[in-house]
């Protein structure tokens, strides 16, 4: 049979001892030999990769930098471009995923080209993810392709 004493239980904790409740009453200590383990210290979850940047907040930005270097309102290039001033400050913002015609109205208020302002943000792709990968940069990646995709 068993080799237990007849009088003894066996007891097998649900929880691990730092997770049971106190037995013992509010204001009174334990000896250190009777007090619960104390749980392993919580490690910290795997940091999550940085993300990429959106493509709109790139555009955004882009706009944005053009229109104050030219110290000009956003309603002066939102009329110029005949769109909403709201709209165009929400464009600015990344708040908004313009059409391809919003972009060049916007960028041509601004004496740009579509191909100007996309290039000018693919500039700035290139700056901010390499700024974030260890060793990234153009020509570190393995890749040799160094131009412009853009998909509909």
């Amino acid at each position: 049979m068993s080799e237990q004493a007849p009088n003894e239980a066996r007891v097998i904790p649900l929880r691990p001892p730092a997770a049971r409740p106190s037995a013992t009453r509010p204001g009174t200590t334990r000896p250190a030999s009777e007090r619960p383990a104390t749980a392993p210290p919580a490690t910290a979850p795997p940091r999550a990769a940085p993300k990429e940047p959106l493509w709109r907040d790139l555009v955004g930005d882009v706009l944005r930098r053009e229109r104050l270097a030219q110290e000009r309102t956003l309603k002066d290039v939102a009329d110029a471009a005949r769109i909403s001033m709201p709209y165009l400050s929400e464009v600015e913002r990344g708040r908004k995923e313009a059409s391809s015609e919003v972009l060049a109205a916007a960028a041509h208020a601004l004496g740009l080209g579509l191909g100007d302002l996309l290039s000018l943000a693919q500039g700035e792709l290139i700056r901010v993810t390499s700024r974030r990968v260890p060793g990234g940069g153009r020509g570190r990646t393995g890749s040799s392709y160094d131009g412009l995709c853009l998909a509909a």
